[in-house]
């Protein structure tokens, strides 16, 4: 896996935030990087329909028993769950319980950005910079042409 530059701020963020947002475009790695700075949180993917009925069904059910913490994938596609994530978070006042993942716009819907102001660090990867590639032994030089 190529090493992210945002690696760093993800991790320094966990450790102060109880909410990680990562926004980026499709296809830009978000899902790859959460997973493996974080092996052992929870994962859900919210592109599939059975779990995004359920978390739409009952989200208190869908949120609970995670000790490790919970990475939530395309996290806009059921804003309800803000509000739950909110009660959790001000319960609970730990860091890292959770990371959202989703596309660039997902910020700008309401619930989701009242329900987390003050909660969560928003981080958006973006694709690889040519340091990243260049750190990975990635040569793009006449591929560019």
């Amino acid at each position: 896996m190529i090493k992210r530059q945002i690696s760093k701020q993800i991790l320094k963020y966990f450790k102060q935030y109880p909410v990680i947002s990562l926004t980026g475009p499709r296809q830009s790695g978000k899902t790859t990087l959460v997973k493996n700075i974080f092996p052992k949180m929870d994962y859900f993917n919210l592109e599939d329909i059975e779990t995004r009925d359920f978390a739409m069904r009952d989200p208190k059910s869908f949120l609970g028993n995670h000790p490790n913490g919970l990475i939530i994938d395309e996290a806009q596609r059921v804003p309800e769950l803000m509000s739950q994530i909110q009660v959790i978070v001000d319960e609970k006042k730990v860091p890292g319980q959770f990371i959202l993942t989703g596309s660039q716009n997902f910020l700008l819907m309401e619930k989701i950005s009242q329900s987390l102001a003050g909660r969560a660090a928003i981080l958006n990867l973006l694709p690889f910079s040519l340091l990243e590639l260049e750190e990975a032994n990635i040569n793009l030089s006449g591929k560019l042409e």
